[in-house]
């Protein structure tokens, strides 16, 4: 269910590579039916979107910010014709891209957050430290890198990145490595970003966890604004799915799944509905949007992890989206980070 490898592209040999993760349970969730609509708001390798179209003789708008991926995507694209439409575009802006192609509201929308294993394999993209290569991270690959941060930000504003997106107890510490380093020359490459951090921790962890990973992670998050998109990505699939649609959301790490949770929670009822801005009296009370498909996430099976490693951190939870009108979106409730001002 992924594209097929062409010889000497690095790009489409990663995509070769890529497992979709917890596949039968998204299929499961979200219960493709012909003459139905779906958006695929993190279309990746194409796996997911593959998937549903093999389910039901239905209709896909996969929608990726990365370029790379939608240039993978086309052959797919020209096999399925009509039954597939490839946009590049954010998936906080799926309300308007389903809009702008008329398919809006839709019956089912699936998210999975965070890096794909084609953007982490690309040494040149700059996710990993694993193999060298620029200190970038982008995934539209425009605005700021992750090099930019690490070079220009303020030393308390690295501390703060890295521990609140990071959950890396030593940040502070880091930070001073940082900006330390970059007084002698530029940090360009994600080998030197992770030494840097490796001495500044001293070596690895008893987890056997590299000691960059938790640095990495926060600049990652940081650079794409990972958890502020999703936040408006889950708001934006509030407002364009159609009663009875489905949404279906796979996360990575805590803070991800922490975001659906709440904004499940809340949308079901289940959370209070007040905000540090507003006073209680003036919050408007909403009736529920969603009901919770599974109240506990679904995680990845025996039989997964035997094949795919990377699945093991994966949670899925889906919402059914009912007849009360859309919530005003509040991006603090979900339990945004707020580091960007």
């Amino acid at each position: 269910m992924t594209a097929r490898r062409r010889s000497g592209n690095s790009t489409d040999a990663g995509r070769a590579r890529h497992i979709p993760v917890l596949l039968a349970e998204v299929l499961a969730s979200l219960k493709p039916a012909s003459g139905e609509t779906y958006i695929d708001g993190t279309f990746g390798a194409g796996g997911y979107t593959r998937a549903i179209l093999d389910a039901a003789d239905c209709n896909v708008l996969a929608l990726d910010r990365d370029p790379s991926a939608i240039i993978g995507g086309q052959p797919l694209e020209q096999q399925l014709g009509d039954r597939l439409t490839l946009l590049e575009s954010r998936f906080s802006e799926l309300e308007d891209a389903a809009r702008e192609q008329g398919v809006a509201p839709v019956d089912g929308v699936v998210l999975d957050i965070g890096v794909s294993s084609m953007q982490i394999d690309e040494a040149g993209r700059g996710f990993s430290f694993m193999a060298d290569g620029p200190l970038d991270m982008r995934m539209s690959s425009a605005g700021t890198s992750a090099a930019d941060v690490a070079n220009r930000a303020e030393e308390e504003e690295l501390a703060d990145i890295i521990f609140a997106l990071g959950d890396e107890r030593r940040s502070r510490g880091i930070a001073r490595a940082i900006v330390r380093a970059r007084g002698e020359s530029p940090i360009t490459t994600t080998r030197a970003l992770a030494e840097i951090v490796s001495r500044a921790v001293g070596g690895r962890r008893g987890d056997d966890q590299h000691p960059a990973t938790k640095t990495f992670q926060a600049l990652r998050i940081y650079v794409n604004d990972e958890l502020g998109e999703l936040a408006r990505a889950l708001g934006a699939a509030e407002r364009c799915l159609k009663p009875g649609g489905r949404l279906v959301v796979v996360t990575f790490h805590s803070l991800e799944d922490r975001i659906v949770k709440r904004f499940l929670q809340q949308r079901a009822g289940k959370e209070s509905q007040g905000s540090r801005h507003l006073p209680p009296q003036s919050v408007k009370l909403n009736l529920p949007s969603f009901e919770i498909v599974n109240p506990r996430p679904l995680t990845p099976s025996k039989e997964e992890l035997a094949v795919n490693s990377r699945a093991r951190s994966a949670r899925l939870r889906a919402g059914l989206r009912t007849e009360a009108p859309a919530w005003p979106l509040d991006e603090d409730l979900p339990g945004v980070p707020s580091l960007r001002g």
